[in-house]
């Protein structure tokens, strides 16, 4: 790759990006009042029993209400935004998540007082965070890795409110319907509806729909793998899941995909992979002067770099690596599978002078680690620096993982996302097929 001539380069170089602090996997319950968010939360609690699970309820940050309010209680809505403590509330989950215990307040629903009895709440893997409001605010929304709206008809939620609030919290059913008229129905169409738009998840029908909660759990149980390998090794970056990756992965796993169809989605992950993979090289800051005459302070691109594939597989990302980097050269490795632990080097060829650049390693899937690991020790043998060497996949199995980076720690992981485990075969599961089949 050639050196750019416009423009200055200071002598400051500046590393990749750090690893952001791990921290628990955080998962939001929205939805209108009485419409199950409890015995939804109670539902998935009870199916992550393995895990550390807290619940914090937006119901424990009410305003404390004045002798001036508690005068005029009818007339308080307490299902709009403002009748939430959100400062604290986000104060006690940002303590959650960097590990320290914290107090949870705890609210008299007949008195609309936070009493003294304040619950606390250690840290966890998992914090569950359940109310009308959750998905409304938008530094609460930050907080979460996943955001979930449980939707219930209009009448079911009307008639388990009456039920709640008259048996719970002391109320008459005039009061009840009242409140709901003025204040519920509109705070409902005015915030807690719109928020659904935010929801990864939409659970019809509550804690009644056993199969979208079991479903659920499924899903959360890959995200945790995710989350806790993350936790366990800094080295590990998984691209940020979106609706069109997540339908890419749909494509490239079923069965039925043409190869056509195959190939060209899987192109589109590659290249996000290895644009990914770009961001975590070294950089120099560098000053040009734009069309306008105007100076612009902004980056160089690292240019000592190559790609290794690993053949045959990696091949297919050979491409997108040449469409990121004009001109980049690109050695290849055949390993041979001996069988189910041993690796056998068959060939290879790389560049001469590839002890001097940064090495993308491309392989689409990671699975026992087996071949990757052998890959990485030829590269150091060639005297490439552990943490100049950048593996790139699509998927990668927790085994693969734990093999790597216990025997490479320095190298960094990137992939666009986690599958579950490997089956008695050593094939990833649920996995995508043989990869090199289906896309030559």
């Amino acid at each position: 790759m050639e050196q750019l001539s416009n423009g200055s380069i200071t002598d400051n170089i500046f590393p990749s990006a750090p690893a952001p602090l791990k921290q628990p996997f955080v998962i939001g319950v929205a939805g209108g009042t009485a419409s199950g968010k409890t015995t939804v939360c109670d539902m998935i609690m009870s199916q992550l029993h393995d895990q550390r699970v807290v619940l914090v309820n937006q119901d424990s940050f009410y305003h404390s209400l004045s002798e001036e309010k508690l005068k005029k209680v009818h007339e308080y809505n307490f299902d709009h935004p403002d009748a939430f403590n959100t400062e604290v509330l986000l104060s006690c989950m940002e303590k959650l998540r960097s590990g320290q215990p914290v107090s949870i307040p705890s609210y008299d629903f007949k008195t609309h007082q936070s009493i003294e009895s304040a619950s606390p709440v250690n840290p966890a893997d998992v914090i569950i965070l359940e109310g009308i409001l959750v998905l409304n605010d938008p530094q609460v929304r930050d907080l979460m890795n996943m955001k979930i709206f449980v939707d219930t008809d209009a009448d079911v939620r009307l008639s388990r409110r009456i039920q709640r609030d008259t048996v719970q919290r002391g109320r008459n059913i005039q009061n009840v319907l009242e409140q709901y008229t003025k204040f519920v129905k509109p705070s409902f169409d005015e915030f807690i509806q719109p928020s659904m738009k935010y929801a990864d998840i939409i659970i019809p029908r509550g804690g009644d729909n056993d199969v979208a909660i079991d479903l659920i759990v499924q899903h959360i149980r890959t995200k945790l793998c995710q989350h806790n390998l993350c936790k366990i090794y800094s080295n590990i970056f998984i691209i940020s899941s979106t609706f069109q990756i997540k339908g890419m992965h749909t494509l490239i796993r079923d069965v039925n995909t043409t190869k056509h169809d195959f190939v060209f989605y899987a192109d589109r992950l590659i290249r996000l992979v290895v644009e990914h993979g770009l961001g975590h090289l070294p950089f120099t800051e560098k000053q040009i002067t734009t069309p306008t005459g105007s100076v612009y302070t902004g980056v160089d691109f690292c240019k000592r770099l190559c790609g290794v594939s690993v053949i045959r597989s990696g091949e297919s990302m050979e491409n997108a690596l040449r469409a990121c980097c004009n001109g980049i050269k690109i050695g290849k490795i055949l390993i041979h599978r001996e069988n189910n632990d041993g690796r056998q080097l068959i060939y290879e060829k790389l560049p001469k002078d590839i002890a001097s650049r940064h090495v993308f390693l491309l392989d689409p899937v990671l699975a026992s680690g087996n071949s990757a690991v052998k890959a990485i020790s030829l590269l150091i043998s060639k005297g490439v620096p552990e943490s100049h060497i950048i593996f790139l996949n699509l998927i990668a199995a927790p085994q693969g993982i734990h093999a790597l980076c216990k025997k490479h720690p320095m190298v960094k992981i990137v992939t666009s996302e986690m599958d579950a485990s490997l089956n008695e075969d050593s094939r990833v599961i649920p996995g995508l097929g043989e990869f090199a089949d289906r896309y030559f």
